[in-house]
């Protein structure tokens, strides 16, 4: 299904001309049958020889009228320049064929209309070399030019085989399975409730579908669906398209909303784009210009940032960021037009490179106009790469949101970018080739290993003596979400990167160390321990001693062994009395408290703190007042 939008100066015949093709008067409005000028859009088909059916888009040509021209000229496949034949080229005939520039509309045929109004074949051919030098620097040079007469119909055969062979060579639109719908058109139909029309792109919708409307967000679902006044269960990419919607009021919908899939469009109020200024311009782009934004059926009020430089010359590119007063659905590649808002004139335009840059970005960074040009510009493998430096860790289906790739191609990029390490996927090896598991870009990565080792550089240099930093503060210290932390953390442990024990995460080659005063508190403090080995320092006689924190150090290196919330014993000796224990055990098979208690001579406290740790760890079971070895201890 194809698409064909008219383009040029008032009253050059646009509308004569389409209904001249297709028998359907475009111009719907009473007003502009009175007045026999085309206001709004107007929508017509017809059916090429070769039994194609196409949609025709007419578009006002009067300057007044100019923004409803851009509503309906984006998302064409082809146009038809209307030029006059007995007045020539004029400002909206330029002006229409700027913009088609500016959108790359990728092919056109010029209508010369009216020949039957100009005698002097001389003249005909002097409009037609006017034509043809002003379509010389667009992209649609070398246009085939045709007089046509919508009133005698000369030349509309030769149009309409001229258009077959145009329309030919344009491909079809992709499905990326990310259906779009841009509202040109919402009223209320009795006996059917809210109808909104427009050119469907990315995808295709089918009858029962639930749907969303951008930026909005309301929610609806889709009773019916025609093409060119045929019922269908399914829309096509690139077909105008009618939707019956229910859960909708008109009045909740405006020209330039989209109709889409719950959550394939995030609502974009900040777009980072590639931008060109007309060479006929009378004023540089400046910095925290006002502009009005023209994207699909959109218009929306915009503040200029300039990255890299403070202004553009007339006929210069460069790199923006636009600043939306309301949001937009937008996706990578979208063409876009930028006006003055008063007096209105048009300044230029280019495409999308990013549809939800995360942040305000500095002007001047190298590095960022290096990353947009390949995501603009670049294969599908560099687009999804640079996605992944924008986004940081993300899903392959999150990456395909922001890139505007279909899945297929973007798990192909994905594929071509794991063996090289240039894209990592985090976490377990199952989820590898999964489209939901976690993906980050080499330098993202990089850069996350670097702040971890900063990270916790910094925790352990000002905390010589904790084995390592609490996970739970690890991850706030990152900033990383839940899912990513896991992911990460998990790749983190099998690349070495960090350890972790016991719930604190450190550096690899990070050892808990004292200073000279901390060790000679500990070697006091041991020295006690030494000296009265089953009567040793409280914890809390500890904690006055040397700190809590050189306490903890102690013990996360064993030198000193908790019994109770109470009870301590060096290490050392307690690793012989656990021995001497279980080596009475399994002589006399049994043991109370009361018989440690006179093993070792120590008080009723200490011996009941071992038994009972001995008890907690599985070494001993008690059996009434006393204790024997477990299961396997023997």
């Amino acid at each position: 299904m194809r698409v064909l939008g008219t383009a040029g100066h008032v009253d050059h015949g646009k509308s004569t001309l389409v209904q001249a093709l297709t028998g359907i008067n475009p111009d719907r409005l009473r007003e502009e049958q009175e007045r026999q000028m085309t206001i709004d859009l107007g929508f017509a088909w017809m059916r090429l020889p070769g039994g194609e059916e196409i949609g025709l888009v007419d578009v006002p040509g009067h300057r007044d009228f100019i923004e409803n021209m851009l509503a309906g000229i984006t998302g064409i496949d082809a146009a038809i320049l209307v030029v006059a034949a007995d007045e020539g080229v004029m400002p909206q005939t330029r002006e229409h064929l700027a913009i088609l520039d500016l959108l790359e509309v990728p092919r056109a045929v010029v209508a010369l209309t009216k020949v039957d109004l100009v005698e002097d074949d001389a003249w005909l051919d002097l409009v037609r070399e006017e034509v043809r030098q002003l379509l010389q620097p667009t992209g649609l040079a070398g246009a085939p030019i045709i007089p046509v007469s919508a009133v005698t119909r000369r030349g509309l055969d030769e149009l309409v085989s001229a258009l077959a062979k145009l329309l030919s060579e344009v491909p079809s639109r992709p499905d990326h399975g990310r259906p779009r719908l841009p509202i040109d058109r919402a009223f209320t139909m009795p006996g059917f409730g809210t109808i909104v029309t427009g050119t469907l792109a990315d995808g295709a919708l089918e009858v029962g579908q639930e749907v969303e409307i951008v930026p909005g967000l309301r929610r609806g679902r889709i009773r019916g669906l025609q093409t060119h006044r045929t019922k269908v269960e399914r829309a096509v990419p690139g077909s105008r398209t009618a939707a019956n919607l229910v859960g909708l009021e008109v009045r909740e919908l405006s020209r330039g909303d989209v109709v889409a899939l719950p959550r394939t469009y995030p609502p974009a109020g900040v777009l980072d784009v590639r931008f060109r200024l007309l060479a006929d311009a009378t004023a540089p782009l400046r910095h925290d210009q006002r502009v009005k934004l023209f994207l699909g059926t959109a218009q929306r009020l915009a503040r200029v940032r300039l990255l890299g430089a403070d202004q553009l010359a007339p006929g210069e590119e460069g790199w923006l960021q636009l600043v939306l007063g309301r949001p937009v659905a937008a996706a990578r590649g979208d063409h876009f037009i930028l006006r003055r808002p008063s007096p209105g004139a048009t300044l230029g335009g280019g495409r999308v490179a990013d549809s939800n840059p995360k942040r305000f970005h500095r002007r001047r960074d190298a590095a960022l106009i290096e990353r947009l040009e390949g995501q603009l510009r670049g294969t599908p493998a560099q687009v999804l790469a640079q996605a992944l430096v924008a986004l940081g860790p993300a899903t392959l289906r999150e990456a395909v949101e922001r890139t505007g790739l279909d899945l297929e191609t973007a798990r192909q990029a994905l594929d071509e970018l794991r063996p090289g390490g240039r894209v990592l996927v985090l976490g377990s090896d199952s989820a590898a080739g999964a489209d939901d598991a976690l993906l980050v870009e080499e330098s993202v990565w990089g850069s996350l290993i670097e702040r971890t080792r900063s990270v916790l550089g910094a925790y352990h240099q000002a905390n010589p003596v904790r084995k390592g930093m609490p996970r739970e503060e690890f991850k706030s210290r990152l900033r990383l979400e839940s899912r990513v932390f896991t992911s990460a953390m998990s790749t983190f442990l099998g690349q070495n990167v960090v350890v972790e024990r016991a719930g604190r995460v450190s550096l690899p080659e990070h050892r808990p160390t004292l200073n000279e005063r901390q060790g000679k508190q500990v070697e006091a403090l041991l020295a006690q321990f030494r000296a009265g080995p089953y009567n040793t320092p409280s914890v809390k006689e500890c904690q006055e001693a040397v700190g809590e924190e050189i306490l903890g150090y102690l013990l996360d290196g064993e030198q000193l062994v908790r019994l109770s919330p109470e009870v301590l014993l060096e290490g050392t000796v307690y690793q012989e009395t656990v021995a001497r224990v279980r080596q009475e055990l399994k002589d006399r098979g049994t043991i109370t408290v009361a018989q440690v208690r006179d093993l070792f001579g120590t008080s009723r406290k200490y011996a009941l703190a071992l038994m009972e740790h001995l008890d907690a760890i599985g070494t001993t079971v008690r059996e009434g007042d006393a204790r024997r070895l477990s299961k396997g201890q023997g």
